[in-house]
């Protein structure tokens, strides 16, 4: 057993677009780069996080799907994946996963699939941060990552859309923690694809700083609005890797080094 403690986070925002795949692609790799082990998984049906990390499953490739259905008892050895970048793994995601909801719906215990599938892992050590990408909405795939995670991380777009959604979100987080996993604490809100150019950007984050349910989450660290993000996501790179002196890749090493020191303080 390596002498580490894992910690899981979930990427979550029930709202599209706001920067979510991005910042679980580039902060797993930013850690990497301060000598952490890392494991991304991908719980969201798009494979999004699963294509920025460069990898394309091939025809009949075992996914993070064949983990959670009980029918598929998959090896997770068979599953895991390393990718091009030193100490930064994968369990990726497929199409078929989109499926998986109406496949457990009557299923006992649908709600700790993920969990049941990851245990081995989560105790074996092996890495020291987990982290889980899950779909833009309220599904039974995010019920299984908040079931199954310690923290979650809210990227919020400082748009009003993306700050009006917070509500909805925290609201779910408080019923999972009510009713299926009481451990389940919010990490943090990180303000992405921030324009400082734009007024309404700037009202915006400043709302996220003073209002009374959010402020004392809001990280220090603000992902600026960054084409060069998106392009190595396209790419199938993450930023630190593509462009490492890019404003996305400054920030994202910015926010692995903040999530360093909150860790050292507790």
């Amino acid at each position: 057993m390596c002498n580490r403690s894992t910690k899981s986070i979930a990427m979550a925002n029930e709202k599209g677009g706001v920067g979510k795949t991005a910042t679980i692609i580039n902060l797993a790799a930013a850690l990497t780069q301060i000598e952490k082990q890392v494991l991304v998984v991908d719980m969201d049906p798009q494979a999004n996080a699963t294509k920025g990390l460069g990898v394309e499953l091939a025809e009949g490739a075992a996914s993070v799907y064949d983990l959670i259905m009980p029918d598929r008892k998959a090896d997770i050895n068979n599953v895991l994946l390393s990718t091009t970048w030193r100490g930064l793994d994968l369990i990726p995601s497929h199409s078929d996963l989109s499926g998986a909801e109406v496949e457990l719906v009557d299923e006992e215990g649908r709600e700790s699939r993920l969990s049941d599938a990851l245990h081995d892992l989560t105790r074996s050590n092996s890495y020291d941060f987990i982290l889980v990408d899950t779909p833009p909405s309220l599904s039974l795939l995010t019920v299984n990552v908040f079931a199954y995670v310690h923290e979650v991380l809210v990227p919020c777009q400082t748009h009003p859309y993306a700050f009006q959604a917070l509500e909805e979100l925290f609201d779910t987080i408080e019923a999972i923690q009510e009713e299926i996993n009481p451990n389940l604490k919010i990490l943090g809100i990180l303000p992405t694809l921030h324009d400082r150019r734009t007024r309404i950007s700037t009202q915006i984050l400043g709302q996220l700083k003073t209002d009374e349910r959010y402020r004392d989450l809001i990280f220090n660290t603000v992902i600026r609005i960054n084409t060069l993000i998106a392009e190595s996501s396209h790419a199938g790179q993450p930023v630190v890797y593509y462009h490492q002196n890019s404003y996305g890749a400054i920030d994202y090493k910015k926010l692995a080094a903040e999530l360093m020191e909150h860790w050292l303080d507790k």
